[in-house]
């Protein structure tokens, strides 16, 4: 028997039960210590309460990029000189820039986790692809990256699979168009979905979207600059034999230039108007929205003029009535140019979900929205801050307090719409506070102005002319002390603050 097991034979003369017993001891302690980190853990979380998800943020402190998560709680350390891009922000990774060289122009790139660890390998550089809408807000392909590999670029997903191999000199969005993206290989364009699919094959010189839906198809152009249209389903809609076609959208229906001048043309270049119109702004059913001499009016279909050309504007929003603008003003007229809503707003918008107008005023130098009904019934006024289509809600601020509404203009209780609050904003005598949903107050008027809790649980509340936040359980996490006037929009998360240009997207705490 070796030395070191007669060693072991020593050992196991020990007295079993009180080496047990130590045992149990150390554990009870161990555990006792893991529980109150738990416990404290637990407790730093939920004073902003329970969030709706769990979602990730850029945020920037001393010159420096690192992420967030709702919480508040610093995930990912200040540590980058570039902006951490955080393509889905329910999703935890994060595209972080680094060895960044100003005078050439280089820089390398890598996708991290919230433990650091770079999850996505294998090539040069790894790259969210950008994309924004018409009204400049900006978005990410979905479960999407650009990856690169001796020069050349290709698709992977969030997990690393490849979509697309990386073959091909260039791969960008199609500005404000969702699964579409150009592909560029040996000087030639094609187009591929979110997927990796090829949907048209790299043949032509430009590929040009119709309206803000892939689902119209697409307006390609072929080395000979002549235009046709490609199906998202790869069918041949119109060969390329125009000298150009509008990005206007229709089934059957199309604008074309044949010999210098527009026309409208089916899908057998059948020539259906011509010599009634400059150019086409939109066709919607049997209604053309039509310039002619620098202003708009609509024809139909048979080319008869329904609208006399002379608004600065026109929109049509049903199958009936318009959105006109004349003299920097804006109106309602129909399909057969009787006026709806005189010429006398600043602006206005249609909700097609609910089918009714807002009509933006301005009076005593004063913003005045009136909700109008399909009937032109005023039956809203004051301030419309939210249209939220998804849960049929309108969220209007009068001069005394914020109201809720539902579609049929019933005004209701915003712990009805706010379903995971556990603060509802409330206003009394000139003052802000919060109250539950009980209508219990929970943190008393003594703010000049608020805002509703957001889906992480803060809130932003203001105090003479500085803003600071309160968690989900009144609790003040940060006093007052930001002057926000510069802002667009306030939201906070924990003791961070959204950056000036909404659209931005990141949180600091300077």
């Amino acid at each position: 028997m070796s030395r070191r097991a007669r060693r072991y034979d020593d050992y196991s003369k020990l007295n079993v039960k009180k080496v047990i017993a130590v045992i149990v001891f150390a554990l009870v302690i161990v555990m006792f210590f893991i529980g109150i980190k738990f416990l404290l853990s637990n407790n730093s979380k939920s004073t902003s309460g329970k969030v709706e998800t769990l979602n990730y943020y850029t945020a920037y402190d001393n010159g420096k990029w690192g992420v967030i998560n709702s919480y508040g709680e610093m995930i990912v350390e200040p540590q980058y000189d570039e902006m951490i891009v955080i393509p889905d922000n329910s999703k935890d990774i994060f595209i972080c820039t680094y060895d960044a060289n100003y005078t050439e122009n280089t820089y390398k790139t890598k996708a991290i986790n919230s433990k650091g660890k770079e999850i996505i390998q294998g090539y040069d550089k790894v790259e969210a692809i950008q994309n924004f809408d018409e009204k400049q807000k900006i978005w990410y392909e979905t479960n999407l990256l650009r990856v690169q590999k001796n020069s050349k670029y290709g698709l992977v997903d969030f997990s690393g699979k490849e979509l697309l191999s990386a073959e091909y000199d260039k791969i960008e969005q199609v500005h404000g168009i969702k699964n579409s993206l150009l592909i560029t290989k040996d000087d030639s364009v094609g187009l591929c979905d979110d997927s990796g699919n090829i949907i048209i094959e790299p043949k032509y010189k430009e590929i040009q979207k119709i309206e803000n839906d892939y689902k119209n198809g697409y307006i390609v152009i072929d080395k000979d600059n002549k235009y046709g249209i490609i199906g998202f389903d790869k069918s041949i809609i119109l060969d390329c034999k125009y000298d150009e076609i509008k990005g206007v959208y229709s089934k059957d229906l199309f604008v074309v230039k044949k010999n210098n001048k527009y026309v409208v043309i089916d899908k057998d270049d059948q020539t259906i108007i011509e010599n009634k119109f400059d150019e086409v702004e939109d066709i919607s059913g049997e209604y053309i929205v039509a310039k002619k001499n620098g202003k708009f009016g609509i024809i139909n279909k048979a080319g008869e003029t329904k609208v006399e050309f002379e608004y600065d504007k026109i929109s049509i929003i049903n199958s009936e009535l318009c959105i006109a603008q004349k003299n920097d003003m804006y109106g309602i007229i129909d399909v057969n140019g009787e006026e709806k809503l005189g010429f006398n707003c600043i602006g206005i918008s249609y909700i097609k979900t609910g089918d009714f107008i807002i009509a933006d005023y301005l009076e005593n130098n004063e913003l005045v929205s009136k909700v109008i009904n399909s009937n032109f019934e005023e039956k809203i006024t004051g301030v419309v801050l939210e249209v939220n289509e998804t849960k049929g809600y309108i969220k209007v601020q009068t001069k005394d307090s914020y109201k809720y509404y539902n579609f049929k203009f019933e005004e209701i209780e915003s712990s009805s719409v706010l379903t995971s609050n556990t603060l509802f904003l409330s206003k009394k005598d000139g003052r802000y506070g919060f109250v539950d949903k009980d209508g219990k107050v929970v943190v008393d008027y003594i703010y000049d102005d608020a805002t509703e809790q957001n889906s992480s649980g803060y809130a932003g509340v203001k105090q003479n002319g500085l803003w600071g936040s309160i968690d989900a359980k009144g609790n003040v996490v940060l006093n007052p002390q930001y002057n926000l006037d510069n802002n667009t929009k306030i939201d906070f998360i924990g003791e961070w603050h959204i950056c000036e240009d909404a659209n931005a997207n990141y949180y600091l705490d300077v």
